[in-house]
């Protein structure tokens, strides 16, 4: 700390940047939110509930991006088949 400045003159100064980083951080989280919203729609998850939004976010954070994409394909369903005619 220089020497001509008091630790009260400093201790304002860093709440003053405490409170700018806030209002930063909040303004960020905003943009990203919208960012996210623009991705995933038209995905059909906009026709869950928030609830179940939130769940399969915090489900698949937990899992990372990597085991959650591998368990989801695991769990896709197969695509539909054609009966066959029978030959006979």
């Amino acid at each position: 700390m220089p020497s001509g400045r008091s630790a009260i003159a400093a201790l304002k100064k860093l709440e003053a940047d405490r409170e700018a980083l806030n209002l930063r951080q909040r303004e960020l989280e905003e943009k990203a939110a919208i960012e996210l919203g623009q991705m995933l729609l038209g995905t059909g998850i906009e026709t869950f509930s928030k609830k179940g939004v939130r769940k399969a976010g915090e489900l698949l954070g937990k899992l990372g991006e990597e085991e959650g994409l591998r368990r989801l394909e695991a769990a896709r369903p197969a695509p539909a088949r054609e009966p066959q005619a029978s030959s006979g």
